[in-house]
């Protein structure tokens, strides 16, 4: 397997390649059992985020990194879940389809998780953003439930997403192609 060595948050760490199809592939940054990493990443993070009252991830690989900043700022946090659970009433889901996962998903908030954000200034937090595909849905949940949205926030930004100028990142991530070599656009 070949890797990626790269500096986050002031940690070196080497990312698997992953491929995507037969000429593109993606580093693959995992932040799940990394507490040195997240502790760091949402430090940075907090450093450069705009004003906001609670913060909101998709599930999965942003919990740990949005629990870790709602517990260094002492402020609330959301998770938009993959999939309505038992105990969710008055459920809002919007549908997305992520570059690292196969199939369309949906991803829901709960009622009590819209009276958390109504009227109040709200800041979405990733891992990772490519495509921008699971963040415009988190800003669909977050308008539908009468949020403001506070700013945009990732650990890396990949391939064209570091164009953007609404997205607060720490490092941008380049795409790869079959021979391992960094593609910048």
């Amino acid at each position: 397997m070949s890797y990626y060595t790269m500096k986050i948050a002031g940690l070196e760490r080497k990312l698997p390649l992953c491929r995507i199809s037969k000429d593109l592939y993606i580093a693959a940054f995992i932040i799940f059992g990394d507490v040195e990493m997240t502790q760091a990443a949402a430090k940075a993070l907090l450093e450069r985020a705009p004003e906001y009252d609670v913060l909101i991830t998709a599930e999965s690989k942003g919990i740990p990194l949005v629990y870790e900043m709602a517990r260094q700022a002492g402020k609330d946090y959301i998770i938009a879940r993959k999939a309505a659970k038992l105990y969710m009433r008055d459920i809002f889901s919007v549908h997305v389809k992520s570059i690292t996962t196969e199939n369309v998903q949906t991803l829901c908030i709960d009622g009590s998780d819209v009276e958390k954000m109504r009227g109040r200034r709200v800041l979405i937090v990733d891992d990772v953003i490519s495509t921008g595909a699971s963040l415009s849905a988190i800003e669909e949940l977050v308008e539908s439930a009468g949020g403001i949205i506070a700013g945009r926030m990732a650990v890396l930004a990949e391939g064209d997403a570091c164009k953007r100028d609404d997205i607060i990142y720490l490092e941008q991530l380049p795409l790869f192609n079959s021979d391992g070599e960094p593609i910048f656009r």
